[in-house]
Formats: structure tokens, C-alpha cells, sequence
């Protein structure tokens, strides 16, 4: 594959922000019909709890208030948070805290397939916080736990939602050496609004991930979501999707930006569920294999369907 050429890279320059508190120069804006949830009851969701609680392990579903955590863990799913649950960056829409991370935990990969053997997860997603002070990374930790997970469940597939690792094409080697299913990297917003929304990320750094990974590992599919009510216009959205299928990606998500809490940024726009079938319809127009658009969408919402229908596409 010819690599294509580079794009603008954004205003993150890859200098690690300090979030602080984002001023509100906005009036709250009342939540829209189409963003009110439904009470999920179940005894299944404290089960979940207790288990992630047992092992000692994180969730992002946990961390990072994901809206759709009920549904999820009562279907007896979970996204699993690696490396501990504190992160190097401090991006002004992620609810995860920052701060300085712990060492690595060695036994950890062990819990975490002991856990996901304990739910009977036939789909796992492995997630984890940026960790800027490991000189790889954390691609080997993320090589490690893949490893230990198959051992102990051979039939699980395995998606890997991974931060940048700084550009670092070792961390990359490293981890397709594991052979997850699907390679997974979120560009959360357009090159423009990354100085705001990611300042110490890279939109070209973060672009460039897919194609990497498909010299690396051909056989994999890659995957990537954004989020939208930032800010964004049509027009730059467009251009993203057009510069992921560009490098590759097959599978895509686009949902809706909540502010988690105070001192985190507004969002500008709630977005109609119009609006993203039709940016769904767009993405599979160019090529995408399998899209999730809608406002409660998530990076892992309905991961193993989307996979099955990247498979069946690809056949």
C-alpha cells in the first residue's frame, strides 16, 4: 500500500495541556428528547461491579462516566482500563483523572483474562490510560494482556483501543505481535479543534497510526471514533473521514459529546439523530465497512457486531 500524503497535523504539536477549569462561556444547554436514558434495571450490573472490584482491575466504562456503563454491564460487558487509572494527559473532555500513574502491574494482564474467562466475554475490548513516563508506551503491557487473555480464553477476540504511544513505531511492532482482531485509535475531533480538545495530541501523529498498523499486520482491521457538538462543521468531518478511509480504517464510530462535569468543555450543539444517520450513510458510501453514528455511541457500542459486519464485508 502507498502511503498517502501527510495531512495537517492540528494545533497539539503534541505538548501535554493542563485542563484546569474550561471557562463556560456558554449557558447550559436543556438535553434534547433524544438524550434521555432509560433506567436499566438488573442484578447483573452489581455482579459486574463486584467482579472488576474482586480483581482489582478498571473499567472506562467507570472512569471515563460512560453513559452507556448501565446498559453494558448488564449485558455482562465491560471495556477493560489498562495500566492504572490515572493518565499523563489532560484533555479537556476526558472525565479519566490525570496525574502521575503507578508502576505497572505485572499480575495484571493475568486478572483481566481471568475476569473476562469469569463473564464468558466471546468479545473483549482492552482500553488504557496515556502513559507518556513508559518509554514504549505501554505496548508491551497492551502485547502482554492480549497474550494472557487468549491463553485463557482462546475463542475471544480481541479489540485493542490504544493511545498514541508519542508516534512510537516499536510500540506498534511490538503489539502486532500479539495479532488482536481489531486495532483500535480514537481521533476524538477535526485537526482544528485539537489545540482546544486534545493539546497534547497530534491529528497527523494520530492519522498516521492506521496505516502503520496495516504495514505491520495486514490481516487486522483498524478502527476509529470521533465525537461531535465541539464545534465542528460538516465540512471538517467530512475531510476526517475522508483522510482515515485514506489510511485504511474499516470500521468507524460517531457519537455525540457530553460534558462529563463542570470544568470540562461545553458542548456547542446537540446533535439530531438525523444528522448522524446520515454521516453514517456518508462513511459507508466511502468505503467504511462498518459504521455506528447516533448520539449515545461510544468507542466500543456494539463492538462485536461491528466486527462480525466487517468480516462479512470483507468476504
Amino acid at each position: 500500500m502507498e502511503k498517502p500524503a501527510q495531512v495537517p497535523d492540528g494545533r497539539g504539536q503534541g505538548t501535554p495541556g493542563r485542563r484546569g477549569r474550561v471557562p463556560e462561556n456558554l449557558p447550559p444547554q436543556p438535553k434534547p428528547p433524544w438524550l434521555k436514558k432509560k433506567i436499566v434495571p438488573g442484578q447483573k450490573i452489581f455482579w459486574v461491579k463486584g467482579l472488576i472490584q474482586e480483581e482489582g482491575l478498571h473499567t472506562v466504562c467507570q472512569e471515563a462516566h460512560c453513559p452507556n456503563q448501565a446498559e453494558c454491564f448488564s449485558g455482562g460487558t465491560a471495556t477493560f482500563l489498562l495500566m492504572g487509572d490515572r493518565c499523563t494527559r489532560n484533555c479537556s473532555f476526558c472525565a479519566v483523572s490525570p496525574g502521575l500513574p503507578e508502576p505497572l502491574d505485572a499480575a495484571e494482564p493475568a486478572r483481566v483474562a481471568r475476569a473476562i474467562r469469569k463473564m464468558g466475554l466471546t468479545y473483549a475490548v482492552l482500553t488504557s490510560v496515556t502513559r507518556d513516563d513508559l518509554p514504549d508506551g505501554g505496548g508491551n503491557h497492551f502485547k502482554e494482556t492480549v497474550l494472557a487473555v487468549r491463553k485463557e480464553n482462546p475463542q475471544t477476540r480481541i479489540e485493542c483501543l490504544i493511545p498514541d504511544f508519542q508516534g512510537s513505531e516499536k510500540a506498534l511492532a511490538v503489539l502486532a505481535e500479539s495479532r488482536p482482531a481489531v486495532i483500535n485509535h480514537n481521533l476524538e475531533t477535526v485537526p482544528r479543534l485539537y489545540a482546544e480538545v486534545r493539546p497534547g495530541a497530534n491529528y497527523r501523529r494520530s492519522l498516521s497510526i492506521f496505516w502503520s498498523w496495516q504495514q505491520k499486520f495486514p490481516a487486522g482491521l483498524t478502527k476509529s471514533g470521533i465525537m461531535v457538538g465541539l464545534g465542528e462543521n460538516e465540512k471538517e468531518i467530512l475531510a476526517l473521514l475522508e483522510d482515515l478511509r485514506e489510511q485504511g480504517c474499516a470500521l468507524l464510530t460517531i457519537g455525540q459529546y457530553l460534558q462529563p462535569g463542570p470544568g470540562y468543555l461545553p458542548v456547542k450543539r446537540y446533535v439530531a439523530p438525523e444528522e448522524f444517520a446520515a454521516w453514517g450513510a456518508a462513511a459507508l458510501k466511502m468505503g467504511f465497512k462498518a459504521v455506528a453514528s447516533g448520539p449515545w455511541v461510544r468507542s466500543s457500542f456494539q463492538a462485536a457486531r461491528m466486527y462480525e459486519q466487517a468480516l462479512t464485508e470483507k468476504r
